[in-house]
């Protein structure tokens, strides 16, 4: 039996030939945008019957597997009758210092290219050009060479002959991995109610190519009741890989759990767990640098070896397993889960894998997006998280402090920025004394004086350490990369605080770059207890007419929790005067329901406010307080407080929209009851009236796009966290009068509906 595995040419030949001396994967992100100016600037020479970014892909048999190879060359060059393949590498050092005739790795690529075109066009020979560009000077460097059809041939095999042990492995896997989820069960006694009709609806998504968009409850067990869907699905044969995507760290793990809990039911399957580069990192300080760590340094020599040992040993490869394999081989460990997410099944990680443009897994090609399926969990947080990560500012003052810092050490840093702060005091000075202001237009001055102060940047950094101009040098990269994305979704605005200035390109409506960097993939899950109203949600998140959506209604009994409305003002202005109402209901509370409880607020000055009265009127109550910025050290202790079966009343005072009100799983008497104070708008300012005034235009209720339904998603997920499953009962308590309102009342969940008024 014949099966076919899929592979780009890059990473074909990268396994092949390691060499990490130039074309390596610690470049920055600002290099890589330098690579694509520069691959740009290359073809903008190309005549014009020569092509860029051509396609090419090829069928390769070798003993019991079909290579199926692809991938983009950059430039494909006619001369009279000869065809030349061009590879265009960028890198910083001089080009007098290259290897040789250019690296192995990077001719391997170019004569992998020349071997389908001339496969597929029956050439005899055909040419291959190496194209290096210096960065910094622009210098270029020419290498040819000619061979024949013949030669190709035998190369390819050859590269082909090298990769097939590790091929192998991986198909080896694959068949197991598809085998064992055809026999794959449900990995508990029984569905809950709902999960076998959210299940199925995942199934059916996939199968018929489309998109889901799905409102669960809390503690029906989505994230089961979406992968093991996924899972099943590979045995099918309609996908290859799945992104389990989420925001938070407590809800990857939940991820890994669901996988864990499919293994040992018989599933094989290989997931990945990518973790943020500054937790992952061994060194003191995050610097990617050969002559700093260790584990950068020859990092492209080592990870073929490290990649073979832990796909060979290890089927859940969480942050603890990736870093005893990355210290064993000396590897980053960053590094090592990115370049394992192309060869696992199932990779969890952050959103911004997937969606941001200036992160995202770029060597995912489109072919294999689509066997490719995306799992959005927590998916409400994609619509703020998207509008950040589209976003980008830029502020007069750090320019004016790299201005002071360099003016006796490099006097063309010290120009650069201190034209960049006097564009910003121009800037300031025609605002007309207005503190935050709308612009029409970008200029195009500044992006000429970033794109000079980028380029005066490299070098110098090359040769000493500046956190302020490695920080900027960061910023206006990536600045000038949400330039290239404005359109009628963006808002340009300036805000002046003192005697700073901030510049910011502002994302207001994200559905459109979401929609674009979700495009390819077989399919895409979007789920979420609070995602309501689900058409909202679909429209903001770039949804499209043809996706399915899908409501499961609670599966808990109405008589679990008892709903109770206090129609007491939270408004800003109202707070001082309803303090001590607010403090005797909760009191109240406690006298009469004794147990453990959560108090959420809107603010943490108004929590502090509160709090503080309160432990000072009933300093016998046990209480606890969320602190701002406290690590997962100090949130696993809060959280560890809430005890089953304690004789004492516990009252937990957080703030609503934090760490403690979503993704905290407090199964039965860990938590009786759960206080909402307020409806949970967010503050007024500048940009939410900006995206209210946006939304406005396009004929949509912009107060509920900016305020509302955000502030109402907080409040549910707040009241998710008290009833987990079919054992538990407590109490939600409503603090404000606007619950009382149809418009709010309407955003509630069914189950929420039958409360009292108190």
């Amino acid at each position: 039996m014949t099966n076919t595995l899929q592979i780009a040419v890059r990473s074909l030949v990268e396994h092949v030939y390691s060499s990490g001396s130039i074309d390596n994967r610690f470049r920055s992100q600002s290099t890589l945008l330098e690579g694509t100016r520069i691959h740009q600037q290359i073809q903008s020479t190309y005549k014009e019957s020569d092509q860029k970014e051509v396609y090419l892909r090829t069928d390769l048999v070798f003993k019991d597997l079909i290579f199926t190879i692809d991938g983009r060359c950059d430039g494909l060059l006619f001369w009279k009758d000869e065809v030349t393949i061009d590879e265009i590498k960028s890198t910083s050092l001089p080009l007098d210092q290259l290897e040789g005739d250019g690296l192995p790795v990077h001719w391997a690529q170019a004569k992998m290219y020349a071997y389908i075109y001339s496969k597929d066009h029956d050439l005899e020979k055909i040419n291959v050009q190496l194209t290096y560009v210096q960065t910094e000077s622009d210098d270029r460097k020419y290498l040819n060479k000619c061979f024949t059809f013949k030669e190709l041939e035998g190369f390819a095999y050859e590269v082909v002959e090298n990769y097939y042990p590790f091929a192998k492995l991986l198909d080896d896997h694959r068949q197991e991995r598809n085998e064992s989820s055809k026999q794959l069960v449900f990995p508990f006694e029984s569905y809950r109610s709902g999960q076998r009709k959210l299940a199925g609806a995942v199934f059916k998504t996939i199968s018929e190519k489309k998109s889901l968009f799905v409102k669960a409850p809390t503690g029906i067990g989505k994230t089961i009741s979406t992968f093991f869907p996924a899972v099943k699905a590979f045995g099918e044969g309609d996908i290859n890989r799945i992104f389990y995507l989420t925001a938070k760290t407590i809800t990857r793990t939940t991820a890994e759990e669901a996988a864990s809990r499919m293994r040992s039911c018989g599933l094989c399957m290989k997931s990945v767990t990518i973790t943020a580069k500054d937790k992952v990192c061994f060194k003191d300080e995050t610097k990617c640098q050969k002559d700093y760590c260790e584990f950068a340094d020859g990092y492209y020599n080592r990870i073929n070896e490290a990649i073979l040992d832990i796909v060979a040993n290890e089927s859940l490869m969480n942050r603890d397993v990736l870093e005893e394999y990355a210290r064993k081989h000396t590897v980053c460990p960053f590094e090592f889960s990115l370049d394992l997410a192309y060869v696992a099944d199932a990779i969890i990680c952050d959103y911004n894998y997937i969606f941001d443009p200036r992160v995202s897994l770029k060597r995912l090609l489109e072919e294999q997006k689509k066997s490719t399926l995306l799992l959005v969990d927590e998916a409400h947080n994609l619509v703020d998280r998207g509008r950040e990560m589209f976003s980008a500012s830029l502020t007069k003052e750090h320019f004016l402090q790299l201005k002071k810092e360099f003016k006796t050490i490099n006097k063309v840093i010290y120009d650069c920025a201190n034209k960049i702060n006097s564009w910003f005091i121009s800037l300031k000075k025609n605002s007309d004394d207005q503190n935050e202001f709308t612009i029409d237009e970008l200029d195009e001055g500044l992006i000429v004086l970033l794109n000079q102060f980028v380029e005066a940047a490299q070098p110098v950094l090359q040769l000493e350490t500046s956190p302020n101009l490695l920080e900027l040098y960061f910023n206006a990269n990536a600045f000038l990369k949400i330039v290239e994305l404005l359109d009628d979704h963006y808002v340009i605005y300036g805000e002046k605080v003192k005697n700073d200035v901030t510049l910011k390109l502002f994302c207001i409506d994200p559905s459109k770059l979401l929609k674009k960097m979700g495009k390819g993939y077989r399919s895409k899950v979007f789920f979420s207890a609070t995602l309501s109203p689900l058409p909202y949600y679909q429209d903001i998140l770039g949804g499209q007419v043809e996706d399915y959506s899908l409501s499961v209604p609670s599966p808990f009994n109405e008589e679990q929790t008892d709903i109770f409305i206090k129609p007491l003002s939270t408004r800003y202005r109202d707070r001082e005067r309803t303090k001590e109402n607010i403090i005797s209901m909760i009191y109240s509370l406690i006298q009469n329901r004794p147990g453990n409880y959560l108090i959420f607020f809107p603010s943490y000055h108004y929590l502090l406010s509160v709090y503080e009265q309160f432990v000072n009127d009933f300093p016998e109550i046990n209480t606890i307080l969320q602190d701002s910025g406290m690590s997962e050290e100090e949130r696993a202790a809060f959280l560890e407080q809430f005890k089953p079966n304690q004789s004492d009343t516990l009252i937990g005072f957080a703030v609503l929209g934090g760490v403690f009100s979503e993704g905290v799983d407090l199964k039965g008497d860990r938590l009786n009851g759960v206080v909402v104070i307020g409806v949970g708008l967010p503050q007024l300012c500048y940009e939410r009236n900006l995206i209210k005034e946006h939304f406005n235009r396009k004929k949509k209720n912009g107060y509920d796009y900016a305020y509302v339904y955000p502030g109402m998603n907080k409040v549910l997920q707040a009241g998710g966290r008290l009833i987990r499953s079919e054992e538990d009962y407590g109490t939600i308590v409503l603090v404000d009068d606007r619950f009382l309102q149809k418009h709010y009342q309407s955003l509630l969940p069914l189950e929420w509906r039958n409360f009292i008024v108190i």
